[in-house]
């Protein structure tokens, strides 16, 4: 049973490998799971607190206190201190590499209380609360409901070839989000009770084992229905679930030895293939055996392929148009306009013409995913249990085009508002860290230019990669870490000191740029040109021209005034301007 399992596992996992391995490499970074793919380093993400004595105690990133004098430890931070481009003691992709848990989770909310505490500022308590606020959301919508999302993904990929980058929302789009992450919330909650008791924790664990696979078939389960249909089906199961997880102990000491690649690169994605094809095993028994609530398991086209003639039911709608001839050219004529809009998204058009344009690339898209579904290579989205009126009430592809071209409007919106953005990400981080309200970047306004002109370089240079997610992504990572770069030295060269160093994270180069930055700015840069861009584009569409630019001639000026004293008068001093951990150590002994 093992070794068929197994071989489907390996067979699907081929089909899909990049996408696989970005799924889970994905769920590692978030935090979600797989963040124990390395036991090999043990980082020190170092949090400082001192008490009532005036003395300085120094935690660890899983909250464990270093039991070390500061003079001590000043000199064994010094003797550690070096730009290693494979360091992991700062950041949370060292966590990850670092074998923490989800406890991690709470050890921001600890060091955000720690923080209010510590603070004397009303204002700087709220703001802490406020990102704690927002650290709860990312782990209720984001870190839960991802399981479940990454297991929907997989179960497709056993019966389909080509998977839509639109599936990593799909429980957004059916208005599912809340419930799904709820669910998940209370198995999350079951799970850490039971490990109370030991043992019972350990069984529990098997018993709930099949919730996320359930959920990812039908999401609109309830959280007590899911639980209990996993313990029906798991019944004569667990002992098995147990030796099939110990089956991936080579793996796991092959993880251990290779620094977490070889689980990042083939054996996490091996596994949740694997697990996939178990959870369609005991899937198949429990619909033979008509087990109780085995009903809610009614997601029958993700498991079997549809006849042509179910298939042509469901979209007679759209036959003609998929098999149509492809439209004539709205533009011939390649002048300067042309090749703007055509290389990068730009547009310059009248409104006539640029509907016309977004109107013709939508039909595009929508040829493509029927073509897909038709030839049964994709889902069937039609075919989906939950009621198709309610997933054309929620938001539909075509509203948010991502191949549309963009106004000169449009994009400088889109520069401000990520100026915004990370203004608030680096404050906020800064907050839950020191207590402290820091002011970020050289400029003196709310807005940190390499955000918002990296945004636009991601728009514009990169217009031709965004047919294909995967290519965006890399090409997103390419270009960041060459404006980061660039953007530190130039930094470094004209005021002679650092706004930020990277020293000490996983695979770093000079402290410029470091991995989990390129990865975030990655994930972004997806955000951006699939959601945020269009989404603002939307609204900005509805704005008078009247009241738009003038607002935007105001905006632009004030930025232009800021750049041109900050230029003089740079936003410099502790905690905006870079320093190294050794140096906050350092001034605490000395003082």
């Amino acid at each position: 049973m093992l070794k068929s399992l197994k071989k489907n596992g390996k067979k699907n996992l081929k089909k899909h490998y990049l996408l696989f391995v970005f799924i889970c490499f994905l769920a590692a970074f978030i935090g979600s799971e797989f963040t124990n793919s390395s036991n090999a380093t043990k980082g020190m993400d170092h949090m400082e607190v001192q008490n009532a004595d005036g003395e300085t105690i120094l935690y660890n990133d899983t909250g464990e206190i270093i039991e070390m004098h500061v003079a001590e430890t000043v000199e064994n931070l010094k003797s550690r201190n070096g730009n290693k481009i494979f360091e992991t003691n700062k950041g949370f992709l060292a966590m990850a590499i670092n074998t923490l848990s989800s406890g991690s989770f709470y050890l921001r909310i600890a060091q955000g209380i720690m923080s209010m505490v510590h603070s004397e500022q009303i204002g700087n308590i709220i703001l802490i609360i406020l990102v704690l606020i927002l650290l709860f959301f990312v782990y209720f919508y984001i870190q839960n409901a991802y399981k479940v999302v990454a297991r929907r993904i997989f179960l497709e990929g056993r019966i389909y070839s080509k998977i839509p980058s639109q599936r990593f929302a799909l429980i957004i789009r059916i208005k599912k989000w809340s419930k799904v992450a709820f669910t998940m919330f209370v198995l999350a909650a079951l799970k850490t009770l039971w490990m109370f008791t030991i043992i019972g924790g350990i069984i529990k664990k098997y018993s709930y084992y099949l919730v996320p696979y359930i959920v990812a078939e039908n999401p609109d389960i309830s959280a007590l229905k899911a639980i209990k249909l996993s313990r029906n089906m798991m019944k004569g199961y667990k002992w098995k679930c147990f030796l099939y997880e110990m089956s991936f102990i080579g793996w796991d000491i092959l993880s251990t030895v290779t620094a977490g690649l070889s689980a990042i690169f083939y054996s996490n994605p091996y596994k949740m293939t694997t697990f996939a094809e178990f959870y369609v095993m005991v899937r198949e028994k429990a619909k033979e055996n008509n087990i109780d609530l085995s009903e809610n398991l009614n997601d029958k086209y993700l498991f079997e392929v549809a006849t042509d003639e179910v298939l042509h039911e469901k979209y007679v709608d759209v036959l003609n148009d998929v098999y149509a001839q492809d439209e004539e050219k709205l533009v011939d004529k390649k002048d300067l306009r042309h090749l703007l809009n055509k290389y990068f998204g730009i547009s310059l058009y009248s409104k006539d013409f640029s509907d016309a344009y977004e109107k013709q690339q939508i039909r595009k898209m929508k040829r493509e995913k029927y073509q897909n579904i038709l030839e049964k290579k994709t889902y069937p989205d039609r075919l989906f249990t939950i009621n198709r009126k309610q997933k054309k009430k929620k938001l539909q592809i075509e509203s948010l085009n991502y191949l549309r071209s963009y106004k000169i409007t449009s994009l400088i919106v889109l520069f401000f508002v990520l100026c915004f953005i990370g203004w608030i990400y680096e404050v906020s981080i800064h907050l839950v860290r020191d207590g402290v309200f820091v002011n970020r970047g050289t400029m003196h306004g709310p807005w940190l230019p390499i955000y918002g002109w990296g945004g636009l370089l991601i728009i514009t240079l990169l217009y031709n990669f965004r047919t294909n997610p995967k290519k965006q992504f890399f090409a997103t990572i390419v270009l960041c870490g060459i404006v980061e770069y660039i953007s530190s030295f130039a930094l470094d060269v004209i005021y002679g000191q650092k706004w930020w160093d990277y020293s000490g994270y996983f695979v770093n180069l000079n402290g410029r740029i470091c991995l989990e930055g390129l990865l975030i700015f990655g994930l972004g840069g997806l955000a951006i040109s699939y959601i945020i861009a269009p989404m603002l584009d939307n609204a900005l569409r509805k704005v008078s021209k009247k009241a738009l630019v003038p607002m935007l001639v105001g905006l632009v000026t004030i930025f232009i005034i800021d750049q041109i004293y900050s230029w003089k008068v740079p936003n410099v001093g502790q905690g905006i301007t870079s320093y190294s951990y050794v140096e906050k150590v350092e001034s605490i002994a000395n003082k």
